[in-house]
């Protein structure tokens, strides 16, 4: 029989495993099947410096010209490597990548971008918060290549803070907008939001894209999310770090994209750290063949609003994720964060987290139906099949455990295995559950041998 055990100074949950919950799965040989599969850019032996081109790394002279040209040259040579030396370059609208590419930023290395929108048009065919449409350029963009590597030890820095920033409180009418044509199916050809918008561009963006490493550099003050994986494949993020605190400024998003490896990377974002989605409402659940799935995370380190998060945007589904060894500095708002409502549909299943440490964190484990209280009710999310594993929180100052589902489509088949959270001002909330199941979880002191009464 399951059986709770309440203290004064916390309490201890332990529930015997039940079969019905229990997830059998051989993760390390789908995580090699997965790693196997992922394979680095092949980058022909050519390289060329940035210089050659006309660029001054003196902070002062605009280098969008030769950035063009250089790309132009090395399309010429079907590829190879373009060498940004240290200094400081500033650009002054996109970088529009080509395939077969290595962008290398040398130690010492800034690419600077300048913050006048209209530097950042043509529009071109885009994203934003989960709906395709047209907007302001990305300030590095690639769409439909393959083969791209950015590597090195240099900064790219989006100047996010100023210009960039003053849209914030300007953006709720596009924002709006953009939903209303998602749910109308307009065509993507009419959703324009270019001059007279104020829907900010992503720092970097990888569209329908192939083969990506990104290697080693710093991503800083972008004016929304940094690093945007759409609809991409077959991608390797390793060794990176940010340095991001604007509005939005999440580290890495990835949006029907599969066969990923995300490891040590270094994040300090506004924002989430991580965050995987998979389109927006009804657009998101017309492309439900291409959910993001077959993801790998391991090694990295958290800091920022959030570590780990799945949604909102996630009406294609969200699969096979694995989560590994990863641990948080400083304080976070949410450790572990699924966010869906019954606008949504899709869902989210078959994710792994095992060995997460986390320090002071407002929630450590939240999964919610009912993101913002919005929905409609007529498209609820599906979240099951989750493994939850040896993580450890220093503290908790609002709730240890939460787990709401949606009443027409619970939450089902959860395992919650050895989780320790030390303090906590409130312990655990289920609602609209099913089949969740806990061994060795404590949240607060631990309990001990009963005194024996006297």
């Amino acid at each position: 029989m399951r059986y709770l055990t309440f203290l004064l100074i916390g309490f201890l949950i332990a529930f015997p495993k039940q079969s019905n919950s229990q997830i059998n799965v051989d993760e390390d040989s789908i995580i090699s099947e997965i790693e196997r599969r992922i394979s680095l850019p092949e980058i022909p032996d050519y390289s060329v410096s940035i210089t050659q081109f006309g660029a001054k790394g003196d902070s002062l002279t605009d280098c969008k010209r030769a950035f063009d040209k250089a790309l132009k040259h090395l399309n010429k040579k079907n590829g190879g490597t373009l060498v940004v030396p240290s200094g400081t370059y500033m650009v002054n609208g996109p970088i529009h990548l080509i395939s077969n590419l290595n962008l290398h930023l040398e130690k010492g290395a800034n690419i600077r971008f300048g913050d006048n929108p209209e530097d950042y048009l043509p529009m071109v065919k885009t994203s934003w918060e989960g709906t395709i449409l047209y907007n302001y350029s990305p300030l590095v963009y690639a769409r439909g290549k393959s083969n791209i590597s950015i590597t090195g030890e240099g900064v790219i820095d989006g100047e996010g803070h100023k210009t960039w920033a003053e849209w914030k409180p300007k953006e709720n009418a596009d924002k709006l907008l953009s939903r209303e044509f998602n749910h109308s199916g307009k065509p993507i050809t009419e959703r324009k939001f270019g001059e007279g918008h104020f829907l900010r561009p992503q720092l970097v963006q990888f569209f329908d894209c192939k083969n990506i490493l990104l290697e080693g550099v710093r991503f800083e003050d972008s004016p929304f999310w940094c690093v945007h994986l759409l609809r991409s494949n077959n991608i390797t993020i390793r060794a990176i770090s940010y340095d991001a605190h604007n509005k939005n400024n999440d580290g890495i998003d990835l949006e029907y994209s599969s066969d990923v490896l995300i490891e040590n990377v270094d994040f300090n974002n506004a924002d989430d750290n991580i965050a995987i989605k998979a389109g927006r409402d009804h657009e998101g659940r017309s492309n439900a063949k291409t959910p993001s799935e077959n993801i790998i995370i391991r090694n990295n380190r958290f800091k920022g609003l959030h570590a780990l998060v799945i949604g909102s945007e996630m009406s294609a589904g969200v699969r096979n994720v694995f989560v590994e060894n990863n641990q948080a500095s400083g304080y976070l708002k949410r450790g572990i964060y699924f966010k869906t409502n019954s606008d949504r549909g899709g869902y989210i299943k078959d994710i792994f987290i095992n060995d997460l440490q986390l320090g002071q964190v407002e929630d450590a484990l939240f999964m919610t139906a009912n993101y913002h209280g919005e929905g409609s009710g007529s498209y609820p999310s599906k979240i099951s099949d989750i493994t939850i594993s040896n993580v450890t929180c220093e503290s908790v100052s609002n709730t240890g455990i939460v787990i709401e589902g949606f009443k027409g489509s619970k939450v089902e088949n959860v395992l919650l295995d050895s989780i320790t959270i030390k303090s906590a001002k409130n312990g655990l909330t289920l609602t609209n559950t099913k089949n969740v199941e806990f061994n060795e979880v404590v949240i607060g002191e631990k309990a001990g041998t009963p005194s024996s009464v006297k």
